[in-house]
């Protein structure tokens, strides 16, 4: 049997996906002083990862996710793995974290591979092109878009004894590769993508996490994407995990089962008249949240908005 050739990769920052579960009835049962230190720490440690104060590149969300299997998701992108693991360790440290139980996690790094150029085997630094070059870096220096809704799933390819992704030639793998970018780009303005490698991190070979601020974007692109063969017979998925953004200042919110603003809207709540004075006073949250509407870590990266459809939920 013929050795099929790997496609060369370039690897970026690593990501972590850490999923939390709410222990609800132990947050009924706390004392008030117990539930704001939870409350105070979290929005604390939930900030800072956002404004990167752990780091210089990378960054953070934190997401609620909807359905029974988790109430939090955390998103982390770093540099360094010795990062992620820190900020693992940082938010054990809270009094958040005794509220907490991990549900799952996902280990990952962002990841360009030579089917998009078989210029990459010799370093992004030699592209010539400057527009598939800076799509690369965009690729493994991502921004974590602004987007509202989320939606995150690991997937393999399929190695089965009718069709074995790994069995085909690299050229009949880039054909399919590029004809799912084809459907890809029909969602340009739409949904925005974050692709993973996992091989060797986590049970499963790729992460692909998608941004929409129209959550039936992520049905109708993922619906298009099961008719094209790159998905219909190579394609095999995980878990998938759906959710909204929050800026960490809405944590008290969340907790008390209170409507959220779309992230970063900036919207706020009538102010609360002064007790001594009569006049509205600015509630702290609602301040820190407008304040910080355009501080989330993926705009700190120093990279611009790739802007990018989903090209495919495999690149390799």
């Amino acid at each position: 049997m013929t050795r099929r050739d790997a496609p060369a990769t370039e690897e970026g920052w690593y990501a972590l996906h850490d999923f939390r579960r709410i222990d609800w009835d132990a947050w009924r049962d706390a004392p008030d002083r117990e539930r704001d230190r939870a409350l105070s720490e979290g929005v604390e440690f939930l900030r800072a990862r956002e404004d990167l104060s752990d780091a210089d590149q990378g960054g953070s969300a934190v997401f609620s996710l909807t359905g029974h299997e988790a109430d939090l998701m955390l998103l982390h992108l770093r540099p360094e793995t010795e990062q992620l693991d820190r900020i693992e360790r940082a938010f054990e440290q809270t009094a958040l974290a005794g509220f907490t139980e991990r549900a799952d996690s996902y280990v990952s790094v962002t990841e360009i591979s030579g089917y998009v150029t078989e210029e990459l085997a010799d370093g992004i630094e030699n592209i010539d092109d400057d527009g598939t070059r800076n799509y690369m870096l965009q690729r493994l220096y991502p921004s974590i878009p602004d987007a509202e809704h989320v939606c995150f799933y690991p997937m393999d390819k399929r190695r089965g004894p009718e069709y074995n992704w790994y069995d085909l030639p690299f050229d009949e793998r880039a054909d399919l590769i590029a004809g799912h970018g084809d459907i890809g780009r029909e969602y340009a303005g739409k949904v925005t993508q974050i692709i993973t490698g996992s091989m060797g991190f986590d049970d499963h070979e790729w992460g692909v996490t998608l941004f929409a601020d129209d959550p039936t974007e992520f049905k109708q692109l993922l619906a298009d994407m099961r008719f094209d063969p790159s998905s219909s017979r190579y394609a095999e998925f995980g878990r998938f995990r759906f959710g909204r953004r929050f800026d960490p200042e809405r944590l008290p919110e969340l907790l008390a089962g209170e409507s959220l603003p779309a992230y970063g809207s900036g919207e706020t709540e009538t102010p609360t008249p002064d007790a001594e004075t009569g006049e509205s006073a600015p509630d702290e949250t609602d301040e820190a949240a407008a304040g910080s509407e355009s501080e989330s870590g993926g705009e700190s990266s120093g990279r611009p908005e790739s802007g990018e459809p989903p090209h495919d939920a495999a690149t390799t």
